[in-house]
């Protein structure tokens, strides 16, 4: 008997960026195999990054960032994960799912391994409801529903343009709660997906994330970050915070919750704290900053939206720092960016691999790395999410 299609397997991208061997896809392939892979070199383009056999994907390093982009090369952070936005923004697919290369397959707790990429998909598919709280979370899954009071005409909901997954394992925790807490762990697996309430931000982790590119894609930028930049760290939280108050302005819903993977090393607090130093305390103007921010009638798309957020970036928040100037020039080149790429302008192309392998113009073929051993199963299981 023939195995089914997966689920949007010639719609969605697997955006991955890296500065090591990719050997963390063996133990995804079950699940990753048949969707086209974007991974996105960081650090020494001359490095060569091997890639499991069996898996189609592109390879960009810094060299095709320059070559591509040329002068707008500029807003892609160097020496950060803030590179994986490159991925959004040369993919052609209408779904994206970025990954970081420790996060592996966690398991249930009845100790099946857990396919994230489906369960975002799921997600994504069905629809958000952030004008009114079910209290049975998500009220789309099997099993459940709307609660008695949830008024009818909200149950329609609206289109879901973000998936933010979780972790189990090593948490996903600041510099100064890392050095409180060393060896805390996270062990607790929450059955639950819920809207992200209207007027609500969060912050958004990129280590397991599913969006609608066609509806929120021009807005996830990870900003500027990493090498001759004051601030690191803040890539994944800066994009989470312009997407959602665009989607609060445009009518799109943002879930929370599963899936899970597992998050497999822990990063230095020290060298955290370094990166994180100065955003700890702008965070204190940044998030009222987007809490206050207010939206035009005029602008009813993406790109609007974010043309009007980086001029309120430029006017409101360069007085905390002149990093924000920079910032707001970046988030309009990001723009202009994506204009250009999706107007053809622009022609993408990185190494390109088939199932044989990636083939360089001269050099060889990558070979199999060899197999991770499994994470340890779940070892606790709420039923509801935990304060």
């Amino acid at each position: 008997m023939a195995r089914p299609t997966p689920l949007l397997k010639d719609e969605l991208d697997i955006v991955i960026p890296t500065i090591r061997n990719l050997d963390f896809l063996e133990m995804w392939r079950p699940f990753f195999q048949h969707y086209h892979l974007i991974i996105v070199q960081d650090g020494d383009p001359s490095k060569q990054i091997k890639v499991p056999e069996g898996f189609d994907y592109e390879l960009y390093n810094r060299n095709d960032i320059n070559r591509i982009l040329g002068s707008k090369a500029s807003c892609i952070s160097f020496k950060d994960s803030a590179c994986r936005c490159f991925g959004f923004l040369v993919s052609k697919k209408k779904y994206i799912f970025t990954i970081d290369d420790d996060c592996f397959v966690a398991k249930d707790p009845s100790s099946k391994d857990i396919n994230a990429l489906e369960q975002h998909i799921k997600n994504l598919l069905s629809p958000s409801t952030p004008y009114f709280f079910n209290t049975l979370y998500d009220p789309y899954r099997e099993g459940t529903d709307f609660v008695r009071g949830y008024p009818f005409s909200l149950r329609e909901g609206v289109q879901t343009a973000i998936s933010h997954g979780l972790w189990l394992n090593i948490p996903d925790y600041d510099a100064p709660t890392q050095l409180v807490k060393p060896s805390e762990r996270n062990t607790r697996y929450v059955d639950a997906v819920m809207t992200i309430p209207k007027g609500t931000l969060f912050p958004m982790c990129g280590m397991n994330l599913a969006f609608n590119r066609e509806l929120i894609g021009p807005a996830m930028y990870f900003g500027l970050m990493g090498d001759g930049q004051p601030i690191g760290r803040y890539d994944d939280m800066w994009a989470g915070w312009c997407c959602k108050v665009i989607c609060d302005h445009l009518g799109y819903g943002v879930k929370t919750g599963l899936p899970y993977i597992w998050h497999s090393k822990a990063s230095n607090p020290f060298v955290n704290l370094k990166k994180e130093y100065k955003g700890i305390f702008w965070q204190e103007e940044i998030i009222p900053f987007f809490q206050s921010a207010v939206l035009s009638k005029e602008a009813t798309s993406v790109e609007q939206c974010y043309r009007e957020l980086a001029k309120q970036v430029r006017e409101k928040l360069s007085n905390v720092d002149p990093y924000f100037s920079k910032l707001a020039d970046a988030m309009v080149t990001w723009i202009e960016s994506w204009e250009e790429l999706t107007s053809n302008k622009i022609v993408a192309g990185g190494v390109k691999a088939s199932s044989g392998g990636v083939h360089h113009a001269n050099g060889p073929t990558t070979k199999v790395a060899s197999p991770l051993p499994p994470p340890p199963a779940v070892v606790e299981e709420l039923g509801s999410p935990a304060a």
